[in-house]
């Protein structure tokens, strides 16, 4: 279907059937594709709404659900970055899109490294944002916090967002569980796998990120195409996530610029 939102950008949405799921995607706006892969807890909107109608203007924007979140509904199966990466690999085939880039942001990014690991053919270009690859990329905190998760601690802005588009609303908790069990299971992403991506990569955090600098630092070093960006304020804050937006938002304040940049350059 084709909806008319509030600044006159269309959009197309529907499901495609993608290893049991109904998984839910949008697609706005024209040009090279661009993939936004969410973070854990959340949905396209809650993860991309503020840069979706920047890059539409000169891209098509395809954003994606991945299973559990937002529309798209749970399999019998705790979730898995490996699994998310593949499910991405067979929406784009079945939209008949053989190559983009892509932006993945915290968990989104985590997969999006799978991507270019498991299926590097898809990928021209990724942006990492705060994106995780190894357990001491996260403070000792971050762990414990996650051992301890309780849907009551989740943030308000993500509940509501979900409870707002879900099919099934009572579904926020298994939604809850199976992110914080992936993340009470991580595990490091070997560095010879790492060190196998070939795609330029932009690689941002914030300086005061759920994700340490010398994390990043380290990913940058490892991608042997990859350029390091990091930005005054915390998670997600540099392009407008849903729980950093603060009285005085500008979009002008987004890293919509820089990322443009990186995907118009013409690799040497």
């Amino acid at each position: 279907m084709e909806i008319e939102i509030k600044d006159s950008l269309t959009f197309k949405s529907g499901y495609s059937d993608v290893n049991g799921l109904k998984m839910y995607y949008e697609i706005y706006g024209q040009g090279k594709p661009i993939v936004l892969i969410h973070g854990g807890g959340s949905t396209i909107q809650t993860s991309f709404e503020k840069i979706i109608p920047l890059l539409a203007q000169n891209r098509k924007v395809i954003a994606v659900e991945l299973q559990a979140h937002g529309r798209t509904n749970d399999r019998n199966a705790d979730l898995t970055f490996e699994q998310d990466a593949d499910d991405v690999a067979v929406l784009l085939k079945n939209l008949n899109i053989d190559q983009a880039d892509f932006f993945g942001f915290s968990n989104g990014g985590t997969t999006t490294l799978q991507i270019a690991i498991r299926h590097p053919e898809m990928v021209d270009k990724m942006i990492l944002g705060s994106a995780l690859a190894k357990r001491n990329g996260a403070p000792e905190w971050f762990w414990g916090f996650m051992e301890q998760a309780k849907l009551e601690n989740m943030p308000e802005q993500l509940k509501t967002a979900y409870q707002q588009v879900a099919a099934d609303p009572n579904a926020l908790q298994v939604m809850h569980d199976r992110d914080a069990k992936r993340m009470v299971n991580f595990k490091d992403i070997p560095g010879e796998q790492i060190k196998s991506i070939k795609a330029p990569t932009l690689i941002i955090i914030g300086d005061k990120d759920v994700v340490t600098p010398e994390h990043a630092i380290e990913l940058q070093r490892q991608i042997v195409n990859s350029q390091l960006a990091i930005i005054p304020g915390g998670h997600g804050d540099y392009m407008g996530e849903i729980t950093t937006i603060k009285p005085g938002f500008k979009t002008s304040d987004l890293v919509v610029p820089m990322i443009e940049k990186f995907l118009d350059k013409e690799e040497e």
